[in-house]
C-alpha cells in the first residue's frame, strides 16, 4: 500500500489521525506502518461500541460421556486412541500467544516457574505430558505452538534453550497468531509507539486461521493429521493428545470432543457445554437464567453439569469447512496502552477502549455435534490464572504435588 491509498482509506473511515508524525518515521517505521494500516479489518472497527451479546437460541442440556462410562470402557478407548496416535493421525496445537503479566512475570506465561525445590516452567509440564503419552505410543506426535507477536522470538529462545525439553525439535512448529487493531471509546486507532498501531492477539478462536496463513496446514496434510487436539498453556495438569479421550471421540462418530469438569455448583465462573437449537454450543455462566444455572434432574444432579476447560478435539476436514465462514467477533473492553499525540507513552488503570477477539467456543457452535468427555477435576484441571487465590500458582502447586509430581 502507497501512502497516498493508505491516506485516501483513512480518510474514508475517519482516522487520518494515524498518519500525524509519518515524516519523521524511519523508512523501515513507514513501510511497517503502512503494511497495518493495509491489514486493518474495517468491519470489525465498525463494531466498536457495540454490545458484545449474541441472541441464544433454545438452551437445553448436553450429557457428557461420564467418568463411569470411561473407567468400564477404557480398554476399548485406549484401543482406538494408540491406533490413530500410532497412525499419525493426531496432532497437538498449544495456544500461548499471552504474557505472564498477572503472574508477575513480563515474559511468556510458560515461562513460569510452578517449582518450589527445583525449575519446573509450565512449558516444561505440558511437554512432560505430552511425552507420557508419546512414550507409551512409542510415536512422537507433532506439536504446532501459537505464540503472538509480543512472545514469538522470546518462546522460542526459551525453548532453545532448554533443548526442547527433551522433545523432538523437527516435530515442534510455532506460528504466530494474527494480531487485530485497537481503538478507544470513540471508535478512533491507537498507536502505541510511533509508526505502530496499538494491536493485540484476535483471540483463541484465531487459531486455525492464523495455524493456514502461517502455510501449516500443508505441513499437517503432508504428515496425515487428521485430528487437532487445542490446548491452553495455563491448565499445567491436563492431558494432552490423551488416548482415551481420542479414542472415545472417534468411536462416537463425532467430529470434535470438549474435556469438561462438573462444576462445583450452579453459578461456577465457567462455560457450560449444551445444546442450542439442537446443536452444541457453549454458554457462558452469565448468560444462563437462575432457573437454568440450578435445574436439576431425577438425581438430584445438575442438568447443565459440565464446564469446558480449554482442551478439545477437532477432524481437521471439519475444521477446513468452517474455517471460511466468519466466526463472531467480541468487542471486549480493555486497557489498551496508546501515545498521546504530543508522544507521550500512557498505561492506563482503566479500560479506555475495545479489543476485537473471536473464540475458540464459537467453533464449536458452527460444526454439527461436539462429544462432552468428562475428567476428574483434581487430576486434570489446575489452571494458573493468579498467583494467589482461587486457580492460582497456590491451588496449582498443591494439585500438582497431590498427582505425585516432585517441586
Amino acid at each position: 500500500m502507497t501512502r497516498i491509498e493508505a491516506e485516501q482509506i483513512l480518510k474514508e473511515h475517519h482516522q487520518e489521525h494515524v498518519m500525524r508524525g509519518f515524516d519523521a518515521l524511519s523508512p523501515e517505521q513507514q513501510s511497517g506502518l503502512l503494511q497495518q494500516i493495509s491489514d486493518l479489518n474495517w468491519k470489525e472497527i465498525a463494531l466498536a461500541g457495540s454490545q458484545d451479546e449474541f441472541p441464544c437460541g433454545e438452551l437445553s442440556p448436553l450429557g457428557a460421556v461420564e467418568i463411569d462410562e470411561i473407567n468400564r470402557r477404557k480398554a476399548e478407548f485406549d484401543e482406538a486412541g494408540y491406533v490413530a496416535i500410532r497412525q499419525g493421525k493426531v496432532a497437538a496445537l498449544l495456544l500461548a500467544g499471552g504474557m505472564g503479566t498477572r503472574l508477575g512475570l513480563d515474559k511468556p506465561k510458560g515461562e513460569l516457574n510452578v517449582g518450589i525445590d527445583r525449575e519446573l516452567y509450565l512449558f516444561q509440564c505440558l511437554i512432560n505430558n505430552l511425552m507420557d503419552v508419546t512414550g507409551e505410543a512409542g510415536v512422537s506426535i507433532p506439536l504446532y505452538i501459537m505464540t503472538s507477536e509480543k512472545n514469538n522470538d522470546e518462546t522460542i529462545r526459551f525453548f532453545e534453550e532448554h533443548n526442547y525439553f527433551g522433545y523432538p525439535r523437527e516435530d515442534v512448529a510455532f506460528f504466530v497468531q494474527e494480531m487485530a487493531a485497537a481503538v478507544d471509546y470513540e471508535g478512533k486507532l491507537l498507536l502505541e509507539e510511533p509508526g505502530r498501531l496499538a494491536t493485540s492477539p484476535n483471540g483463541n478462536g484465531g487459531w486455525f486461521s492464523s495455524l493456514k496463513k502461517a502455510g501449516l496446514l500443508e505441513d499437517i496434510h503432508r504428515r496425515g493429521v487428521e485430528w487437532m487436539n487445542i490446548f491452553s498453556v495455563d491448565n499445567v495438569l491436563q492431558r494432552i493428545c490423551d488416548p482415551t479421550f481420542i479414542g472415545a471421540t472417534i468411536l462416537s462418530g463425532k467430529v470434535g470432543g470438549s474435556k469438561v469438569v462438573r462444576k462445583v455448583d450452579a453459578y461456577e465462573k465457567m462455560g457450560v457445554l449444551c445444546l442450542e437449537d439442537g446443536r452444541p454450543s457453549v454458554v457462558e455462566y452469565y448468560e444462563m437464567s437462575k432457573e437454568m444455572a440450578e435445574a436439576t434432574d431425577d438425581r438430584g444432579e445438575l442438568l447443565y453439569a459440565f464446564g469446558v476447560i480449554l482442551n478439545y478435539l477437532f477432524r481437521v476436514d471439519e475444521l477446513e469447512r468452517i474455517v471460511g465462514k466468519s466466526l463472531p467477533v467480541h468487542v471486549v473492553e480493555k486497557k489498551i496502552p496508546y501515545i498521546t499525540e504530543d508522544g507521550t507513552y500512557v498505561k492506563p488503570q482503566e479500560p479506555n477502549g475495545y479489543k476485537f477477539e473471536t473464540l475458540v467456543v464459537d467453533m464449536i457452535r458452527m460444526m454439527e455435534n461436539n462429544l462432552p468427555y468428562e475428567v476428574v477435576r483434581e487430576k486434570e484441571f489446575a489452571p494458573i490464572k493468579n498467583l494467589h487465590g482461587v486457580d492460582s500458582l497456590d491451588t496449582a502447586r498443591e494439585l500438582l504435588t497431590r498427582n505425585g509430581v516432585q517441586l
